[in-house]
């Protein structure tokens, strides 16, 4: 297997433009979705997605990168080196890939998980007609995940009461409180939003142009990969499923991925439960298909170092300056938490990407 370092960049600009040069050499039919915003340097910002394929085709291969924006780092490069490689050149009868770049635009180019409007993407894809989610512990424990200031005294007292709450009701409560999502905090952790984010709703007009249901034909089957980033061990890709344990998606998923697929809600995976996941969300815009979603993330380093800095970004944004003296050694060392800066992990990630990738479509083949 030719592993194409290449793939990757440190620069979000250098990473969009070798996707958009490696798609157009594929002959890959391009949309270009723009933001709002702008990034650090004033520069236009876009999600992009790619198309290969028959138009109509009732099998269809998603790969997604950048739920959380910096995490595109990493997944942008095995997108690239699909478009580069022989996976994409022939692909199965009537098979399509769709290949969604840089979803969340602005936490790409600014180097943070969460989007403009500090969502966590992956926790906004709740119906927002009914009631919140409800998260006490996060509530009790907002304070110490972001202090107003990042000095010994303060950091060590948040500390000793993350640990305590930790030592009450246990490391499993703790990691609940933190990261299965909250929506009473705009500018916490982990935060699920009061509404729809611009990726969102970006992600869901990329569906209905290219996955919307077929008149006649073939009911649709698709498999879905979701590029992230951040736990596990070093390096390793972990294809993690959500899907109600023991149903026909889950049975579908390890059909197609094997016995390396997890499961948070028994227990099996580096995850836990969670709210408003991607998943769900694509559950309901994808109702009319047979899909199988799983969220292939590759393990960086240990948990302790991922919240200091998430804590720092939260901080920075919060209290300090996005463009002040701080702020580049802030974005660095969440880039380099992400997306370690090491080639024997990217060379991990590229050999793993491949093989969840040609196993999606020899199951969609099969199918």
């Amino acid at each position: 297997m030719n592993l194409d370092l290449s793939a990757f960049s440190l620069d979000h600009v250098e990473a969009r433009d070798e996707f958009l040069a490696a798609a157009t050499k594929r002959r890959a039919v391009l949309t270009h979705w723009p933001h709002p915003l702008t990034g650090p340097h004033g520069e236009a910002l876009f999600a992009d997605s790619a198309w290969l394929g028959p138009e109509n085709a009732s099998r269809a291969l998603v790969i997604i990168s950048g739920t959380h924006g910096v995490e595109a780092f990493a997944g942008s490069g095995p997108q690239i080196a699909f478009l580069r490689g022989p996976l994409s050149q022939a692909l199965p009868p009537d098979t399509g890939v769709l290949l969604i770049h840089g979803i969340n635009a602005h936490g790409f180019a600014w180097q943070r998980r969460v989007t403009e409007e500090n969502v966590d993407l992956n926790r906004n894809w709740i119906d927002f007609t009914q009631p919140l989610p409800d998260n006490p512990g996060y509530t009790e424990l907002h304070a110490h995940y972001t202090p107003a200031s990042l000095d010994e005294a303060t950091l060590a007292r948040c500390d000793a009461a993350i640990a305590a709450y930790r030592a009450q009701h246990g490391e499993h409560a703790e990691r609940v409180a933190r990261s299965t999502g909250q929506y009473t905090h705009p500018d916490g952790l982990f935060f699920g939003g009061t509404g729809p984010t611009w990726a969102r709703r970006t992600s869901e007009a990329i569906l209905r142009q290219h996955l919307s249901p077929r008149t006649g034909g073939r009911r649709q089957t698709i498999a879905i990969v979701d590029m992230h980033t951040g736990l596990g061990p070093y390096g390793y890709g972990e294809p993690i499923c959500n899907h109600a344990p023991g149903g026909e998606r889950v049975r579908r998923a390890r059909d197609w991925w094997g016995d390396s697929v997890t499961e948070p809600l028994l227990g099996t995976s580096s995850s836990q439960e969670k709210t408003g996941l991607t998943e769900f969300g694509y559950e309901r815009a994808l109702a009319h298909a047979d899909i199988a979603f799983v969220a292939l993330e590759f393990g960086t380093y240990p948990p302790p170092r991922g919240a200091r800095v998430l804590r720092d970004d939260a901080w920075l944004w919060r209290h300090g300056d996005p463009r002040g003296p701080e702020a580049a050694a802030i974005r660095q060392a969440t880039r380099d938490h992400f997306f370690p800066p090491h080639d024997d992990w990217k060379e991990m990630v590229l050999f793993r990407s491949e093989q969840v990738y040609r196993q999606a479509l020899a199951g969609l083949a099969r199918a």
